[in-house]
């Protein structure tokens, strides 16, 4: 409701519950003017009035007479006795007068219109979890990931980490760690929406479940525990896949998801907020376990294999492959092929042409403008912004914003990358060059440090930061963490970064991937790279011995279609 509605409503309660001249009676404290308004009488001993002290209060009384009718009357025109106003104590507090007979009367009563938040008074400092709950409710009202969810499942104030607690879902199964089993219907809600946009998927379930073409499968992936995903890993249990699971990013979880997972049997282990020690546990928990050892590997960002090759090496005897989805987890393949480390063969999903052609593109063409809106409520129209890297999760990005008006930048080091980005209408520069101007900075390039401190210290007031690539590590976030700079929680995934002369900039999800750490992405996009995804993990698994050797493969491409 507006200001000026409710001071209508305000002014008209008050208007009818003053009565007019006509309807006074003999003994009122008002009394009618000869121009027909009515005068309160003053109290000269009233100690709230400074009317008849005050000199100024004097002159406006005389300067206003006979307009208002409401100041200081004049003795030569008013009647000679004037009604006195006075507290009385019988009254609880309450206003009386005495008339010229002396008789005492109770003043008309105004009708005081109280709001519900003006009821609640906070006469003492909130507590810790009051102060946590409060930061909280302020924070998911509006830009919580998932807002459909953020007041069902972040509605407890249960600080207890997932890893001290004992859960068990209905079946007495515990093999798990979530935030909470008792969202698990709510969960499966989500999931069976899912289903509903992800038809190749489903398909492939319905024409190769009697099959059983995973039958002694043991998947142990990491990646987003999200709705899709969740589709997938009942697809592979469809197949004859056993799974266990965590999550590739600490923010990306959806905790209703994971408890609905956990309670049709899954091994899931990952919460929404974990910390970096949780986030090792958690993978360490999938994959050392008694009596079960891997033999295929699904993995997003190269964090499950890099963690395996460190800890449990000999686990690769067993294991028959591994699918790789995102540039970040290619490239650290890349790496341990040519260093001669790699033991198994791998299949690159992310360079097959139906990921790079819909998932990158459409679906961070969307997923980008959902991500800032969230969390920065951002206009896009007239706002400079840099994108650094025109691969397809670029171009995606740069022509959603371009669409919504602002001026883009794009820094690109390959050179055919460059001139696709300069064909489309982009300005190609360096990011020195435009560091300064620009409010928004985005990497999407799958390396590491891109934004480097040199940059965060010449940036504008305000500037926002995030990345779109699936490291954090595309954004020197570890070079803030100093004495001299100050962070601030200002929303869920929404940091401010201060300098010592004032300057901030707006950090989101600190430096991780924003679209699936503070929005959400588009299902169907997705039912397409979980079915590339599901049928490297097939190809991989049945493959005759000899026909991939120790090396990084594309997918064929007579499989993508």
């Amino acid at each position: 409701m507006s200001v000026q509605v409710v001071a209508a409503k305000m002014a008209e309660v008050e208007l009818k519950d003053v009565p007019t001249g006509k309807d006074l009676p003999a003994d009122s404290p008002l009394t009618p003017t000869s121009e027909g308004k009515n005068i309160a009488r003053n109290d000269p001993h009233e100690a709230g009035s400074s009317a008849a002290a005050s000199p100024t209060a004097e002159s406006s009384a005389k300067a206003g007479e006979g307009s208002l009718g409401l100041l200081n009357p004049n003795p030569a025109k008013m009647p000679q006795a004037s009604a006195m106003k006075r507290s009385d104590p019988q009254q609880n507090g309450g206003e009386a007068f005495v008339n010229r007979d002396g008789t005492v009367a109770e003043a008309p009563r105004m009708k005081k219109i109280q709001f519900a938040d003006q009821k609640q008074e906070f006469n003492k400092r909130p507590s810790k979890i009051g102060r946590r709950s409060l930061s909280r409710s302020i924070s998911q009202s509006s830009t919580d990931s998932y807002s459909s969810a953020a007041s069902y499942t972040d509605s407890s104030d249960d600080e207890t980490s997932p890893r001290d607690k004992q859960q068990k879902n209905s079946k007495g199964n515990g093999d798990f760690c979530i935030k909470n089993i008792k969202q698990a219907d709510f969960g499966r809600r989500e999931i069976e929406i899912a289903e509903q946009e992800m038809p190749a998927l489903m398909a492939l379930r319905k024409r190769a479940q009697g099959e059983k073409p995973l039958a002694g499968a043991k998947v142990v992936g990491c990646t987003h525990i999200t709705a899709q995903t969740a589709v997938l890993m009942e697809t592979l249990s469809a197949l004859g896949a056993q799974c266990r699971w965590a999550a590739c990013n600490i923010y990306s979880t959806q905790n209703e998801v994971a408890a609905a997972l956990a309670e049709g049997g899954f091994s899931v282990f990952a919460w929404k907020g974990e910390s970096e020690d949780d986030f090792w546990w958690c993978i360490d928990r999938c994959v050392n376990v008694e009596g079960w050892q891997p033999n295929m590997i699904l993995d997003d960002g190269g964090d499950l294999t890099h963690w395996i090759y460190k800890k449990y090496p000999n686990m690769f005897k067993k294991i028959k492959g591994i699918v790789e989805e995102s540039v970040t987890g290619v490239h650290r393949l890349y790496q341990l092929s040519k260093a001669g480390k790699l033991c198994v063969p791998a299949m690159n999903v992310n360079d097959s042409v139906t990921k790079q052609k819909f998932d990158n593109l459409y679906c961070c063409r969307e997923s980008i403008l959902d991500g800032l809106k969230r969390t920065t409520d951002v206009m896009f129209g007239g706002k400079q912004v840099v994108v650094c890297g025109y691969g397809e999760v670029g171009k995606g990005c740069c022509a959603a914003l371009k669409a919504m008006g602002s001026i883009v930048y794009v820094t690109e080091i390959d050179p055919i990358c460059a001139l696709q980005a300069c064909m489309d209408g982009f300005r190609l520069v360096k990011l020195n060059e435009v560091i300064r101007q620009v409010d928004i900075v985005i990497t999407c390039t799958g390396n590491k440090n891109v934004v480097v401190r040199e940059n965060l210290d010449r940036m504008k007031n305000g500037c926002i930061v995030c990345n779109m690539g699936h490291s954090n590590t595309e954004i020197d976030v570890a070079s803030l963490r100093t004495p001299e700079l100050t962070w601030e929680r200002v929303r869920s995934q929404v940091d401010h970064v201060i300098w010592p002369d004032g300057k901030r900039i707006v950090l989101l999800a600190e430096g991780r991937l924003l679209n699936l750490s503070c929005s959400t992405v588009p299902t169907f996009v997705l039912s397409i790279t979980a079915t590339t995804q599901a049928l490297a993990l097939i190809e991989l698994y049945n493959a005759p011995e000899g026909r991939y050797k120790q090396d990084v493969y594309l997918l064929p491409k007579k499989m993508g279609r």
